[in-house]
């Protein structure tokens, strides 16, 4: 059982007035501790500092928008370039025993297999060039052996993994 002089007045007025004085004084501290982290170093509050860091943060974000953009414009661009090329040098007269491998058949093709396999034939009176348009790895126009090896060493160049 609790006295009843606990319970009286003055007591309970006592009481009341230090729980007052301390939340008095802890609010005091928390104000103090507030302004030291408010003000930076040159009078620069912590509102500044996260303004100035949102600004960043948006201007990341734009940099990001545009390189990402740019990249694609690059990456379309790549696919066109040409990627593999290859040459064979070859003698067509073999079995008649004239020329040597004064001959090719050389071909430049982009990422998708697209581009142009151009040939040429040495004779002793004459040479003669071919070209030869590609789509897909493939022509619509009939492909030597020769131009055809061109073509499958260069689609090895092309579809090399990426280090």
């Amino acid at each position: 059982m609790i006295p009843p002089s606990l319970f009286n007045t003055e007591t309970l007025a006592y009481v009341l007035l230090t729980v007052l004085v301390f939340f008095l004084a802890w609010n005091i501290r928390l104000e103090i501790k507030l302004r030291h982290l408010l003000s930076g170093k040159d009078a620069r509050s912590l509102e500044d500092t996260i303004v100035h860091i949102k600004e960043g943060h948006e201007a990341l974000h734009a940099f990001r928008a545009e390189v990402e953009a740019y990249l694609k414009r690059v990456e379309r661009r790549l696919k066109r370039s040409i990627q593999g090329v290859e040459t064979i040098r070859f003698n067509p007269f073999k079995g008649i025993g004239a020329g040597g491998n004064q001959s090719f058949s050389t071909v430049f093709l982009n990422e998708e297999g697209n581009g142009v396999v151009i040939s040429t034939l040495h004779a002793r009176d004459r040479m003669s060039f071919f070209s030869k348009p590609l789509v897909r790895f493939s022509s619509s126009h009939e492909l030597t052996e020769e131009e055809k090896e061109a073509i499958l060493k260069a689609k090895s160049l092309v579809h090399e993994p990426k280090a």
